[in-house]
């Protein structure tokens, strides 16, 4: 399950440097004597190896005499600042911490585990803490998919480990309704637009854990992207010129260190007790595009105010009461991902596999995305799109074949109803619990939980006048201890769990998402319009071409338009060339320069595309052996110079001749209902 670090202050309390290292962690205030007996605390520190790799760090601190202090200043001891005399040793107490590292996220249990070792120790039980140990680390964590592991450490305790049922969507508790809790819904959506866009956030705070919490929360809302910056919720005050660093980050700091963090000019500082946050004037945060933010500050309204909406009623209903906090919490997460399902609707469109290296490689189309989503001047999404966290989502998410979660279920397949319920409050507040509740079923998959039973220490043990020191351990014999709890494990069957993958759901195609569809250039008599002028020019009949183009030219706005175009004069080359006459030729130039006028560097390419084999297609004869071939007309158009539209052809050319070698001609129905659907 993970390692367990015995931590003790050093020896010598003068100006001797702390080692670099987990030290720094355990009292990220640094290493104190206190004259009072405290309480023992618990916080998880998380850190960062070189590989990107979280390690969480369960800290239980206690406090016990130190009677090695003979001659000890009082100006080293805490809260102390005159310098009077010498400290009685039974007046000094000296902080000491056990700390758990592991790779798995399961801090109640982490605090369970650390707290009955120090039960153990403060109540005088007759148990070897040697035992607990070895069988804490030797025990065998289940692999996710909503199994179960009751294990003891042998001290009377029942405990349960609880796999989610799965990996890629964040665990959370509590965490995220106590954020919202503490800053409230406005300061909440700049901190995530603040992540997304890639601008440090700072939080402060007098407590350690809800700096932990802070930061999983608002890391948890970015799913399904994923913070890639450094990512320190507790921060060392040795470690302090870390917030100047250029890079982005989320950090939280004790609350003593607000005058020191409140002169950084670049950095968003929230203060989690005060419940405030501070936007400096040299940043410039970019709001999420309207109507979504509209849609998400009244979704989170009615879930975290249900009384608002009744508020002005003369004779209200009785008082709406407010779910669990733990449910609450997940209908607060069911809220950022409809957000995200409306944000990157459409997104496995504009995926590309480029198949040309020895790997796959996968390309997201952002301009295609940003074009057909009407967000081409959108700072916001631009900032998103390019961003470190989407380059991983395109990279995790990208690949046709895999494991599928809530999210591709939810952009796939709900985006409509989402659309739908925008105006109807109560089918909103109905869907968002729905994925509450998947998303609490996801945390905790069996309802009827076995009992858990934890000793705890007899109250007020903390202030008895005769403790023992925390005795060393034996890290020879906790070692014998771990290898016979492994060799007895490796007896049972492993409890591996086989990955489910299949074809992800491509989803609805890409819409705008100020829902200013063009209706009137898409719709069926428009394509029929084109169609018809096609017609007549290839027969010559000018009079009826006349009256049709005009017609045809405003319905080439269209997207829809544009690819029937592509598809109609396809039909009319024969052999790779269509000669033309004068007339006809002035008519289908003048057609595919009004194609390629919104065929910008911001566009679709797949238009373009289309139409670039047909301006080397259709000519006319200019002299005796002299040809005039469209492209010499259409040549202008800033499309062809952009250096990723000739990419892009390239490697879809490649799929598609990939797509021939491997596919019949009946599985291969994609471009059978391409065609079907431009006729239509």
């Amino acid at each position: 399950m993970g390692k367990i670090i015995q931590r003790f202050p050093q020896k010598d309390w003068d100006d001797t440097p702390f080692p670099q290292g987990i030290e720094l962690f355990c009292q990220p205030g640094g290493w104190q004597l206190s004259r009072e007996r405290k309480q023992p605390t618990f916080f998880v520190v998380v850190l960062t190896d070189i590989d990107s790799d979280r390690h969480y760090c369960s800290c239980l601190t206690f406090y016990e005499a130190d009677i090695n202090l003979q001659g000890t200043k009082q100006e080293d001891v805490e809260g102390e600042e005159e310098v009077t005399g010498l400290i009685q040793p039974a007046e000094v107490f000296a902080p000491k911490s056990l700390v758990l590292v592991s790779r798995l996220d399961y801090p109640e249990i982490f605090r369970a585990c650390l707290g009955l070792i120090y039960t153990v120790h403060v109540d005088s039980l007759n148990f070897s803490l040697e035992s607990l140990i070895a069988n804490l680390c030797a025990c065998l964590v289940p692999a996710a998919g909503g199994s179960q592991k009751l294990f003891s450490l042998g001290a009377g305790d029942r405990q349960l480990i609880q796999t989610p049922l799965h990996d890629s969507l964040p665990v959370t508790g509590t965490s995220v309704a106590l954020l919202f809790q503490q800053l409230g819904i406005q300061n909440v959506l700049s901190l995530f637009c603040a992540v997304l866009t890639e601008n440090k956030v700072l939080f402060h705070s007098t407590s350690f854990q809800r700096l932990s919490d802070a930061c999983r929360a608002l890391e948890s809302l970015m799913f399904p992207l994923k913070y890639s910056y450094p990512y320190i919720p507790i921060l060392p005050a040795q470690l302090l010129e870390v917030l100047s660093s250029p890079t982005p980050f989320i950090i939280g700091v004790h609350s003593v260190f607000r005058t020191e963090v409140h002169e950084l000019l670049d950095v968003i500082i929230a203060d989690l007790d005060g419940g405030t946050i501070k936007i400096p004037e040299c940043i410039h945060l970019s709001p999420l595009p309207e109507p979504l933010l509209h849609q998400t500050q009244m979704a989170l309204s009615l879930i975290l105010h249900p009384d608002l909406e009744v508020a002005d009623y003369a004779f209200p209903p009785p008082r709406t009461a407010l779910s669990h906090s733990k449910m609450l919490d997940k209908e607060v997460r069911a809220v950022f991902l409809r957000l995200f399902a409306q944000l990157f609707q459409g997104y496995r469109s504009c995926l590309q596999l480029i198949r040309i290296h020895a790997e796959p490689v996968i390309h997201f189309h952002k301009t295609a995305f940003l074009g057909q989503r009407g967000l081409v001047e959108n700072d916001f999404l631009i900032k998103v799109l390019n961003g470190m966290a989407f380059a991983g989502f395109v990279s995790d998410r990208g690949p046709p074949y895999r494991s599928c979660d809530l999210f591709d279920e939810l952009v796939a397949f709900e985006v409509e109803r989402i659309k739908v319920e925008e105006s109807n409050p109560l089918k909103m507040i109905k869907h968002i619990r729905e994925l509450a509740e998947q998303l609490f079923k996801n945390e905790n998959p069996n309802p009827h939980m076995a009992f858990q039973k934890v000793p705890r220490p007899t109250e007020g043990s903390h202030l008895r006048v005769h403790i023992l020191p925390f005795p060393k351990i034996n890290e020879s014999r906790v070692q014998e201890l771990i290898q016979e709890g492994l060799a007895k494990s490796q007896l049972a069957p492993p409890t591996s769990r086989v990955e489910k993958k299949c074809v992800v759901p491509a989803g609805p195609p890409v819409v705008s998402i100020m829902d200013k569809v063009t209706t009137v250039f898409n719709s069926a008599q428009r394509l029929e319009v084109v169609r018809n002028c096609i017609s007549f020019i290839f027969e010559n009949k000018v009079l009826e071409t006349e009256k049709t183009l005009p017609a045809a030219l405003r319905a080439l706005k269209g997207k829809a338009a544009r690819q029937c175009l592509t598809y109609e004069l396809g039909l009319h080359v024969q052999q790779n060339r269509a000669i033309l006459d004068h007339q006809q030729f002035d008519y289908i130039v003048r057609m595919m320069n009004c194609t390629l006028q919104d065929c910008s560097t911001l566009e679709e390419y797949n238009i373009a595309a289309a139409l670039l084999p047909l301006t080397s297609a259709f000519y006319r004869k200019l002299a005796p052996g002299v040809s005039q071939f469209a492209y010499t007309c259409v040549q202008d158009h800033p499309i062809w110079t952009n250096q990723q539209f000739w990419e892009t052809t390239f490697y879809n050319n490649v799929q598609n001749q990939v797509r021939s070698l491997y596919l019949s001609a009946k599985e291969d129905n994609h471009s059978t209902y391409l065609k079907q659907k431009v006729r239509k």
